[in-house]
């Protein structure tokens, strides 16, 4: 079974002017492994699909299966228990805990899910994305890129099977972008985790196996 498929996912939201259709009929399936890049002007509905994919948005019409779990018959408690230690997220912003060090942020979705020696695991993932050196540095004591890479470390030690990301290079400098999109794939690849990858970068979209356009909420095309 795909981790991830959507069936004529629609999303439509209200605004003052009335509502919004988000997504259209949109169909999609993420297999094992797969590292697909979402691509597509801003307001194309990317974000979206990656909110009504993940579960924290409902769509308003499809189905949505992760993991073989139809997301429509889960409440927001067993979204959230079917997500843990198997879906990790990554953002533009990078969503650090303020108050944590760099190994505490690493090592806080690991203890959660009780995994063992969860700050042991957090210093080898640190040293993973050459980090090792800034382990007991706060979020405001690190560069932009680094707190990226952090986030990379916290969203794959928990090894999970599929990871979202979505603008992950966004709020980075070419050189920073260019090294965490290299960490990215590096372990999305040695830890065999599917990626869907939200980007506006055409050169990081290549390096995906597959790319999905978007155009207005709907699939313009796909091309390998």
């Amino acid at each position: 079974m795909p981790p991830l498929i959507l069936e004529d996912v629609g999303l439509t939201l209200p605004s003052a002017a009335g509502p919004v259709e988000i997504l259209r009929n949109l169909s999609l399936t993420l297999a094992e492994g797969e590292r697909v890049a979402l691509v597509g002007p801003s307001g194309s509905g990317k974000s979206s699909l990656i909110a009504v994919a993940a579960g924290l948005e409902r769509p308003s019409a499809g189905r949505v299966m992760l993991f073989g779990r139809d997301l429509s018959r889960l409440d927001e408690d067993g979204r959230a228990r079917l997500r843990r230690g198997r879906v990790s997220l990554v953002f533009q912003s990078f969503h650090l805990l303020p108050n944590m060090t760099a190994e505490e942020n690493v090592a806080a979705p690991l203890e959660i899910a009780r995994k063992p020696n969860a700050m042991a695991e957090a210093r080898a993932w640190l040293d993973r994305v050459g980090l090792s050196a800034r382990a007991r540095h706060y979020p405001h004591q690190l560069s932009g890129g680094e707190q990226q890479r952090v986030a990379l470390a916290r969203a794959l030690a928990p090894q999970p099977a599929l990871i979202f990301a979505d603008e992950p290079t966004g709020n980075l400098d070419s050189n920073n972008a260019r090294h965490v999109a290299d960490l990215l794939f590096q372990l999305a690849e040695d830890t065999q985790a599917a990626l869907l990858l939200v980007t506006h970068d055409n050169g990081l979209a290549a390096r995906a196996q597959r790319t999905v356009s978007l155009k207005d909420g709907h699939q313009a095309e796909a091309a390998a």
